[in-house]
């Protein structure tokens, strides 16, 4: 049990390497072709047909003399790096404790709960950069980034994001005693979210109650720094702000959800 309670640093994850590569071989096939079609039906929808709509009507100067389609280019981007992470900690991480139970397999070696939630965040990291660097590729492709320097950038911005909304959530499902909960994380969490992150529209247009809601958000600042990034505009200042908002949220979410895979693991 000594590991069990051990909070130290996470030595031996590296060892699970084997564990989620044979992970990642048995479901990739799942997600390959929804990889590349979700990114084009997002932006052939919004970015092309609505943004046509929106650009006649003086829209881009409104949106600071970008097209609609580069607007909501980075913020999908940053949308898709929180869906995954929050996705990846839900479900994924309720299995390893009560279904397939493969997390008290792993804590019966000399893993501690450290160990299991870094290799369990990397693999959410890794994900994160498959789906969002396929995400910018599609992007490039209609034309709606600026340099690849900033789409490389937008890619570590959008890692650092999926992560800053994976840790908190995977301290959240080690806790939960059942997937039920999660459709509200998804209903009233991820929805209001992804709709008022900033990515369809300035937030500025919102009444200043939910500004301000939005500007507590790791989305908004993934959504604004990533935006920067592709259309080669960073402010340094600005970007450092968001850089450390979304650093505070990993290392929040770390150190809960070490905490309560330290409790749960010794049930």
């Amino acid at each position: 049990m000594a590991a069990l309670t051990s909070g130290g640093a996470p030595r031996l994850a590296p060892r699970l390497t084997d564990y989620w590569v044979t992970v990642l071989k048995r479901t990739w096939r799942g997600s390959v072709i929804t990889s590349f079609l979700m990114p084009f039906l997002y932006l052939t929808a919004m970015g092309v047909g609505l943004g046509s709509f929106v650009d006649d009507r003086a829209g881009a100067q409104a949106l600071g003399g970008v097209t609609y389609l580069a607007f909501i280019a980075p913020g999908l981007l940053a949308t898709t790096a929180m869906q995954t992470g929050v996705f990846e900690s839900t479900y994924p991480v309720m299995g390893g404790f009560k279904w397939h139970r493969s997390y008290f397999a792993m804590a019966a070696s000399p893993l501690t709960p450290a160990d299991i939630v870094a290799a369990q965040l990397a693999f959410t990291a890794f994900r994160t950069a498959i789906t969002c660097g396929v995400f910018l590729g599609v992007i490039a492709g209609f034309g709606a980034l600026s340099s690849w320097w900033g789409g490389l950038l937008a890619i570590v911005v959008a890692v650092l994001l999926g992560l800053a909304y994976a840790a908190p959530i995977t301290g959240l499902a080690s806790r939960m005693k059942n997937e039920s909960g999660f459709s509200l994380i998804f209903r009233l969490g991820l929805l209001p979210m992804f709709l008022f992150s900033g990515a369809f529209f300035p937030i500025t247009q919102l009444p200043i109650v939910a500004q301000w809601l939005a500007y507590l958000t790791p989305i908004w600042h993934g959504v604004e720094l990533s935006r920067m990034l592709t259309l080669g505009q960073l402010d340094w200042w600005p970007a450092l702000g968001h850089l450390a908002y979304l650093a505070a949220w990993v290392v929040a979410g770390w150190l809960y959800a070490v905490k309560g895979f330290e409790r749960r693991l010794a049930q």
